[in-house]
């Protein structure tokens, strides 16, 4: 059967998972019950991508279209999860280039791009969401001719192929007019017709690269590839070549292709598919399973550089032990390691009793920990930290590139906001309907070093009311200005342990914002707030009102007490500083001093 492999690129909300939802459900792929319960959104079978409503894990699906199998690898949209991307792409013959007809190409969109053109896949743009109101269709194509020619695109490629759709009515086009189309097929067609198939090199040795591992309860460790050179039978033996070029042979236990989302097992496969296989237990990605009689290895997956650290260690606080279900030293060692072994651009180094676990950047983390809080592990994390590296004797850091989209009259917040953090306007373009003034759309590009761009989403959210759209993408590690962004305010913390009561905590609230409300278990030198003035104070949140035998008519009636700003996981991640840690277990993210009676 002819074989095509396919990424799907596209930044984060432009409607890629919806878009192969389409794709699955009218080639009448089978998807299985369990899959199928859950509804929309197919490849976003995690409960995390759900609810954050962004793939994570890259996945596999495989449609039959024509008498051709189409492999459908789905890419994450976000840089954290370049990792992911930089894999994936090794898999693919080709990509489809997901954008958003209103908003166009986006940084990230130009990260994933810029690896498709460096290894010189075909692409094919796919202007999706046309039945959006406000579409921009001819503009969108002009700023997608322009990313193509920035990253130094040929001629040929510069010229893509253009499909338009609708992926939420599972319909594309050759036109933008959505009454002509009818169904998706025309995207399907585009694939065969544009995408090359692979190279059928049946007769040569066998190679396959790994590009995914994950763990089974019967079969062991599942490693999935591509299939390079040769042809792969179940139950033969064949060669291990490790990251360090040594040579170890095994039988596959087990062989399976995919139909659909499912892994079905199969008794042979050749050149260009993509399969999974087990048997060998201690493989990891980027390495190549290979001919026994011969083995040759394909080059290592080359992955860009960790630029953000985070410190993590067993929970010490009072509550320690209570919610969590594993809590040790080894176990959490155990979890993280088997975290790096499964995402290539996580890195886990033991310092003393702690680990510095280093990642593509603060979502990236932010994702590896609240996995474990749902997996029932409690532990502690520091303030999440910039890697810089020493070039000939100077320091770099490394900067971002982030993309603002924010109505008008919140432009002027955030250039003082990013002014203060040392940004650099790169670009800005007002877009106003109908030529209105001050009522349009504001289109601002920053380059700021990381470590000052810490902490400012949630401040971002909160400026603009949350009717902005921020991204950002690592661009490059520059010389270190020097500069640093501090936090202006301090922190309330509790004087002594015990359960908040409302009485203290209206008295509290005018030293600043609250993160906790009454009937709260808190323990000294834990941060129960952020205060209005720029040094910490020590309170007393669990005094209770002396009680009287006098009662006064309207006595408590103008009290009130404000509604508490409850700490997400990231919100703890950007607001605390050197001196504080924020405790993570399966119940609850807390913030405590490190020096609890400091």
């Amino acid at each position: 059967m002819d074989i095509r492999n396919v990424a799907i690129i596209a930044h984060v909300d432009h409607g890629k998972t919806t878009l192969v939802d389409a794709l699955l459900r009218q080639s009448q792929t089978h998807i299985s019950k369990e899959i199928q319960d859950k509804g929309d959104l197919i490849m976003d079978s995690n409960d995390l991508e759900r609810e954050r409503g962004i793939t994570i894990f890259s996945k596999n699906a495989s449609i039959n279209w024509k008498n051709t199998k189409i492999n459908i690898i789905d890419t994450p949209g976000h840089a954290d999860f370049g990792g992911e991307v930089e894999r994936v792409l090794k898999m693919a013959d080709g990509a489809l280039l997901l954008i958003d007809a209103k908003e166009g190409p986006m940084p990230q969109t130009r990260f994933v791009l810029k690896k498709a053109l460096e290894m010189g896949h075909k692409v094919i743009v796919v202007i999706n969401k046309i039945d959006k109101p406000g579409v921009r269709i001819s503009h969108v194509l002009n700023k997608t001719f322009d990313l193509f020619l920035e990253l130094g695109a040929d001629e040929e490629t510069s010229f893509f192929p253009t499909i338009y759709s609708s992926g939420k009515q599972g319909k594309a086009g050759l036109d933008a007019d959505l009454s002509k189309m009818d169904d998706i097929s025309p995207l399907f067609d585009a694939v065969l017709k544009h995408i090359p198939s692979p190279l059928m090199e049946l007769d040569k040795p066998l190679q396959i690269l790994i590009t995914n591992t994950n763990y089974d309860n019967f079969k062991g460790r599942i490693a999935t590839g591509r299939i390079y050179n040769g042809t792969v039978k179940k139950g033969q033996e064949v060669a291990h070549i490790k990251r360090d070029g040594s040579i170890k042979k095994f039988k596959l236990t087990s062989l399976m292709g995919f139909e659909g989302l499912d892994r079905i097992d199969i008794e042979q496969a050749g050149s260009g598919d993509i399969v999974a296989l087990s048997g060998i237990p201690e493989i990891t990605i980027g390495e190549t399973i290979s001919d026994p009689l011969n083995p040759v290895s394909l080059p290592l997956l080359d992955i860009e550089p960790s630029t953000v650290k985070m410190k993590f260690g067993v929970n010490t606080s009072p509550l320690t032990g209570i919610e969590g279900e594993f809590k040790t030293a080894r176990q959490i060692q155990e979890r993280l390691l088997k975290a790096q072994e499964a995402d290539v651009a996580l890195k886990v180094e033991p310092e003393g009793s702690e680990w510095i676990v280093s990642g593509r950047g603060e979502l990236h983390l932010a994702i590896l920990i609240e996995r474990m809080r749902r997996e029932g592990y409690e532990f502690q994390v520091g303030k999440p930290q910039v890697i810089e590296k020493i070039e000939n004797g100077k320091t770099l850091t490394p900067y971002e590139k982030v993309a603002i989209e924010v109505p008008q009259e919140y432009s002027g917040s955030i250039m003082q906001k990013m002014g203060l953090r040392h940004g650099e306007l790169l670009d800005m373009v007002t877009d106003s309907p109908n030529g209105e003034a001050g009522n349009g759309v504001v289109f601002l590009e920053f380059l700021i070093a990381t470590k000052e761009f810490f902490g400012y989403r949630s401040q971002f959210v909160t400026d603009t009311k949350g009717l902005g759209i921020i991204s950002s993408s690592f661009f490059e590690y520059r010389l270190d200005s020097g500069t640093r962004f501090q936090r202006n305010n301090g922190s309330l913390v509790v004087h002594e342990a015990g359960i908040t009561k409302l009485y203290a905590l209206i008295g509290a609230q005018d030293r600043g914002n609250l993160f906790i409300g009454p009937g709260s278990s808190v323990y000294k030198g834990q941060v129960i707030g952020q205060n209005s003035r720029g040094d910490d104070i020590r309170i007393n949140v669990c005094k209770e009102k002396q009680q009287t035998n006098h009662r006064s008519s309207g006595e408590g009636t103008s009290e009130h007490f404000n509604t508490p700003k409850v700490m997400s996981l990231e919100n703890a991640m950007e607001y605390i500083d050197e001196t504080e840690l924020v405790e993570v277990t399966p119940k609850n993210i807390r913030i405590r001093k490190i020096n609890l009676e400091g």
